[in-house]
């Protein structure tokens, strides 16, 4: 009996070490995805108002939640019953990711102008105009800008989940099945609680600040310097985040070509002297660039 129980315990140690030891590996080559995650996450969330913005951060975790429980039992039941649809998935993934990534690239180079025009009108605006403007705006349109930029935000988890979960999968798809359970969901867990709750202190930075600068009213002390240097870091930090974001975006897109056509990693590595990370990133750009050419051919033709 003893015997017995120890041999279990041993059984348990060794499943929970191989749990971490594949944990490990998994998030580190989702990390490109759970960056973009949080970048998404935090740029989502900022664009509510302030006091909303923690009301809207939970109700897009409890979306995030609803995401994981959905695809978490699709995914096993993949993993059993048709593991051969894993790559096919995680490539078009890894093209929507290209096309994603590229597209954001786009936009900041050729629509860069227009946003500027649309910046300057807003800064032409008095502020009488801005204050009537807000109050003629009601509770029911700001009820319904809310609930579309919740349902917008879920939305994209719901594709961002799919390609984390798929990913894991394929990193993990030669270990056993409870393995792949483990695994699989505390990359889940890691990438819910982790990225909002990163994304919850982030989007209160300023808050913080603003604290700070009301509570030392000398403009020379360190603590109202660093309320200010808080307050304007928040807009930064969120656009670092985005091209942090966008970067990773075609790192993650590439590896996921790289390491799954083998043509494209003979090309990939016939060229010495250029480093492994930047033909992942060559050959996600050039995926997400044939990828945005049709789509925006389309756009220019029948828009």
């Amino acid at each position: 009996m003893a015997s017995g129980l120890l041999a279990l315990f041993d059984d348990i140690a060794l499943l929970m070490d191989d749990m971490a030891t594949m944990s490990q590996v998994a998030t580190k080559k989702t990390a490109g995805i759970l960056g973009d995650d949080l970048a998404v996450a935090a740029e989502q969330a900022s664009g509510s108002s302030a006091s909303r913005e923690l009301a809207v951060l939970w109700a897009i975790f409890k979306g995030s939640v609803i995401n994981k429980v959905i695809i978490l039992p699709l995914a096993f039941l993949l993993s059993a019953f048709a593991p051969f649809l894993i790559i096919p998935i995680l490539l078009f993934g890894g093209l929507y990711l290209a096309f994603e990534g590229m597209e954001k690239i786009y936009d900041f180079f050729f629509h860069k102008k227009q946003n500027k025009n649309t910046s300057e009108k807003d800064h032409d605006t008095t502020n009488n105009e801005k204050t009537k403007e807000n109050t003629k705006k009601d509770e029911e349109e700001r009820l319904l800008e809310e609930k579309n930029l919740i349902r917008s935000a879920i939305r994209t988890d719901f594709i961002l989940s799919i390609e984390i979960i798929v990913l894991v999968l394929s990193t993990v798809s030669e270990s056993t099945f409870m393995v792949q359970i483990g695994v699989v969901t505390f990359v889940s867990l890691l990438a819910t609680v982790g990225i909002y709750g990163l994304v919850a202190m982030l989007v209160r930075i300023d808050d913080l600040g603003l604290r700070l600068v009301n509570k030392t009213k000398d403009t020379k002390a360190i603590l109202h310097k660093l309320g200010k240097f808080l307050i304007a870091a928040l807009p930064q930090i969120i656009r670092a985040l985005g091209a942090i974001g966008t970067i990773a975006m075609l790192l993650v897109a590439g590896g996921i070509f790289v390491h799954n056509i083998h043509a494209i990693h003979e090309l990939a590595t016939s060229i010495p002297q250029l480093p492994f990370i930047l033909a992942e990133l060559l050959v996600g750009s050039i995926v997400g660039i044939l990828a945005v050419i049709p789509v925006q051919l389309y756009k220019a033709l029948f828009s």
